[in-house]
């Protein structure tokens, strides 16, 4: 293959990465923002639960809704079914990450974890998949024909999930009244901690304060 066929080729990959995001915004809808409710008003913890590398996506989203001030953590559906289910309480919500939504170990944990949570929300373009009909609530992934590599490596799926998470985490961070104040408060390290000040007058001056 030819220097220019391989560009070519990681072109189409970005412009298939950027169609998958893209796509998404059909996701943004009543539903969007229902589970946004739930999560902005969580009086417990929300778990981010997924298999493979929707559990790399589902474990970054944890990250970010604790940052943005809804409690999350992350626990794989494996280490679930070996007793970790037993951190959920009924004022919990357990949010499940996949694709196609026919993992049966992520399905097996996510049974038993309904019965043990308040809630069961998904992110999956099937819907209609084993997961999609035991959760509460679905947001449903629009995803192109070729948002995935060989639609077989999660490449554009993954980034689609990761951007709705994303919208999550700052819908949810707004609706709590969760300031940048309080996020440069608990993010003392690195650059971000470094820049504080800085970065509070420059939101500050650009009026987002919120």
């Amino acid at each position: 293959m030819s220097s220019a066929e391989l560009l070519d080729r990681a072109r189409r990959v970005i412009r298939a990465d950027a169609d998958a995001v893209l796509a998404t915004l059909a996701a943004v809808d009543d539903a969007f923002l229902e589970v946004a409710g739930l999560l902005s008003t969580c009086a417990g913890k929300i778990l981010v639960t997924g298999s493979g590398t929707s559990g790399a996506v589902a474990s970054r989203a944890a990250h970010l809704l604790s940052v943005g001030g809804t409690p999350a953590f992350y626990l794989p559906p494996a280490d679930g079914l070996h007793g970790g289910l037993g951190v959920l309480q009924p004022g919990d919500i357990v949010l499940a990450l996949s694709k196609g939504g026919s993992s049966a170990e992520l399905n097996s944990f996510c049974a038993r974890a309904r019965t043990l949570c308040g809630c069961l929300v998904s992110i999956t373009a099937v819907p209609e998949s084993e997961l999609g009909r035991m959760s509460d609530h679905v947001i449903r992934l629009a995803l192109p024909d070729d948002a995935d590599l060989g639609s077989v490596v999660a490449t554009g799926s993954s980034l689609a999930s990761a951007a709705v998470t994303d919208a999550l985490v700052e819908v949810t961070r707004v609706a709590r009244g969760y300031g940048w104040d309080k996020i440069l408060f608990t993010h003392p390290s690195g650059a971000v901690g470094r820049d504080a000040e800085a970065s509070l007058k420059r939101l500050a001056g650009a009026g987002a304060g919120s």
